[in-house]
C-alpha cells in the first residue's frame, strides 16, 4: 500500500509508485542542514520597499482575443475567446501555512478581487503556498464556481481543507478541453512539491501549453532551467509557442535554487529554447522567497537580453496590473 496520501496510480517516467520526480532527474530534496545553511549562513540582499508601480487593472468582462493581466508573483488572469482562466490565484496577504507569519506581500494585487470578471476556469501548477491558495480557492469557488484544473494529486491537498470543491487533474502530457476553442495541455518543469514536511513530491506539479485562436501560449510554472530538455520539448511536442511566461525570480543562492528556479539567463535560454516570439517574466517582486534583491530579476534580465541580442520588448518582466494583449 503506497504511503502517499494524495495520490494512488501506476508507475510511471516520473512516479515511481509513492513519490514524483523531475524529467531531468536532479535531485530536489533538501535536507535540513542545506536549509540551516541558507537561512543562517546566506547572503540576504535588501529588499526595497518600492518599486515603480502599474494602477490596477479592471479587466472587461470577455475578451473577443487574447488578454493577460498580471495580478502579482505567478498569478495571471488569462483572457482568450471569451474564456477567463486563471493561473496560481493568491489574493491572501502571506504565502505560508500560517496567517500570522510566513513571506507577506509586498505589492496589492493587480486586479482587486472585486473586479475580477466572471471566472470560467483555474489551473493550478503546484501545491507549494505561493501557488496553491486555498483561501483565495475557496473564495473563487463561492464566488465564481470555476472549472479547476490540476496536475495528480491535487485535488486531494485542495479537498481535504474544502471537500465540497471540485478538481479535475491530468498527468503530464494529457489535454483538457476548456471551452469554446481553448485546451491545456499538462506539460513537465524541473521542481517538487510540498504543504508539509512528510508529503514532498507526493503531488504532482506542471507547467501548461494553451492551444487559443490568438496562438500558442506556454505557461511554465515554477521550473529549473536543468539540461533544457523540457523547453526544448515544448516545442518539439507543441510547436514554438507565440507567448511564453517564465519565471525569472526566487533564484539565490544558487547552489540552493538552481534545481528548481531559474535565474533571468536561464529564463533567456528557455526562451530561445522553446522558440517563444515574446516572453512575459513573473515570479518575483511580490514576495520575499529567497536571497536576490528586489529589483535584481529584472535588471539581470535586461542584461541577458543584451547579451543574447534579443531586444528587451521581446521579453517584459510583469509587475502588478500590467496587461499585454494580442
Amino acid at each position: 500500500m503506497s504511503a502517499n496520501p494524495y495520490y494512488s496510480g501506476p508507475r510511471s517516467d516520473h512516479f515511481d509508485g509513492e513519490r514524483f520526480f523531475s524529467p531531468d532527474g536532479a535531485p530536489m530534496d533538501r535536507g535540513i542542514g542545506d536549509l540551516l545553511r541558507w537561512r543562517f549562513a546566506g547572503r540576504h540582499a535588501p529588499w526595497s520597499k518600492q518599486l515603480p508601480a502599474e494602477p490596477p487593472d479592471r479587466p472587461p468582462a470577455r475578451a473577443a482575443g487574447l488578454r493577460i493581466a498580471h495580478v502579482g508573483h505567478a498569478s495571471l488572469l488569462l483572457q482568450a475567446d471569451g474564456l477567463n482562466i486563471l493561473l496560481d490565484p493568491v489574493w491572501s496577504e502571506r504565502v505560508s501555512p500560517f496567517r500570522f507569519a510566513g513571506p507577506k506581500r509586498h505589492d496589492p494585487p493587480g486586479i482587486a478581487f472585486a473586479d475580477l470578471p466572471p471566472i470560467d476556469v483555474v489551473l493550478i501548477t503546484h501545491s507549494h503556498y505561493d501557488h496553491l491558495d486555498l483561501d483565495t480557492i475557496a473564495r473563487l469557488w463561492r464566488a465564481h464556481r470555476p472549472r479547476i484544473l490540476a496536475p495528480l494529486g491535487n485535488d486531494a491537498v485542495i479537498r481535504r481543507r474544502h471537500p465540497a470543491i471540485e478538481v479535475t487533474t491530468r498527468d503530464w502530457g494529457e489535454a483538457v478541453e476548456l471551452g469554446g476553442r481553448v485546451a491545456a495541455t499538462l506539460v513537465p518543469a524541473n521542481h517538487w512539491s510540498a504543504r508539509s514536511l512528510g508529503d514532498r513530491r507526493m503531488a504532482l506539479w506542471c507547467g501548461y501549453v494553451l492551444e487559443t485562436p490568438a496562438g500558442r501560449i506556454y505557461l511554465a510554472g515554477d521550473s529549473g532551467y536543468g539540461t533544457g530538455a523540457v523547453f526544448r520539448g515544448i516545442r518539439e511536442r507543441h510547436g514554438a509557442p507565440r507567448l511564453a511566461v517564465l519565471p525569472i525570480g526566487a533564484f539565490e543562492p544558487r547552489w540552493f535554487m538552481q534545481p528548481q528556479h531559474m535565474n533571468p539567463a536561464e529564463a533567456v535560454q528557455a526562451m530561445r529554447d522553446c522558440g517563444a516570439e515574446t516572453a512575459l517574466g513573473y515570479h518575483w517582486g511580490t514576495f520575499r522567497l529567497t536571497d536576490e534583491a528586489r529589483e535584481e530579476p529584472p535588471r539581470q534580465l535586461e542584461a541577458a537580453l543584451q547579451a543574447a541580442g534579443i531586444a528587451p520588448e521581446r521579453f517584459r518582466p510583469l509587475r502588478p496590473g500590467m496587461v499585454w494583449t494580442a
